[in-house]
């Protein structure tokens, strides 16, 4: 039986390097994130469409992330528009890859999880959290972060304790180790096979 686990958690909180445990434990692992940079990439499925919608942002054949959050500024509506066109496509994405992988567990990586209505159809929300500052020293140790960037990103997502809150499981990632073992635990209990 397919089994959705949803994985999210805010901005330092170690999402990638639980997703990555996951799939070195077996599980496959869809990154909402990874898929809208194929998407957004030369020859990607979001190119053309958006070319049409915002010819300014598509630099080399690829869409320039930068210029895509000038129009966003300079214009609110232009959201809406973007969300039009590239929601369906990572949808599409999302469910070729259930569709190929079905029968057993699935870790959908997913940054904007509640804030896009995923928890309505996942079969259980994982949320990955750690004290604000140990969240604070890994997000600033990152090559250009500044304190300003990292409270513009903050104040975009829900807090980390209203998604602790909603969450069905919490992994907390103080250590490698703890939270492998964690990531170790929650795949037997969700499938009942053990990893060594």
């Amino acid at each position: 039986m397919t089994h959705l686990l949803g994985l999210t958690g805010s901005i330092g909180m170690g999402k990638s390097t639980t997703a990555t445990m996951f799939h070195e434990m077996g599980v496959p692992v869809w990154d909402a994130d990874a898929v809208v940079h194929r998407l957004y990439g030369a020859g990607g499925a979001a190119v053309a469409p958006l070319a049409a919608a915002f010819p300014t942002a598509i630099t080399d054949g690829a869409v320039s992330r930068p210029a895509l959050t000038a129009i966003l500024r300079a214009d609110p509506a232009a959201l809406k528009t973007l969300e039009d066109i590239v929601h369906p496509l990572v949808k599409a994405d999302r469910d070729a890859f259930i569709t190929a992988h079905a029968g057993g567990l699935i870790v959908l990586d997913i940054p904007l999880l509640f804030e896009t209505g995923a928890d309505e159809w996942l079969d259980t929300i994982l949320v990955v959290s750690a004290p604000p500052d140990l969240q604070s020293a890994r997000v600033l140790a990152r090559p250009g972060m500044t304190q300003e960037t990292f409270d513009l990103i903050l104040s975009r997502q829900m807090p980390d304790a209203e998604k602790r809150a909603r969450a069905d499981v919490v992994i907390e990632t103080l250590t490698l180790d703890g939270t492998r073992q964690a990531v170790r635990d929650l795949i037997s209990d969700l499938t009942g096979k053990h990893h060594a």
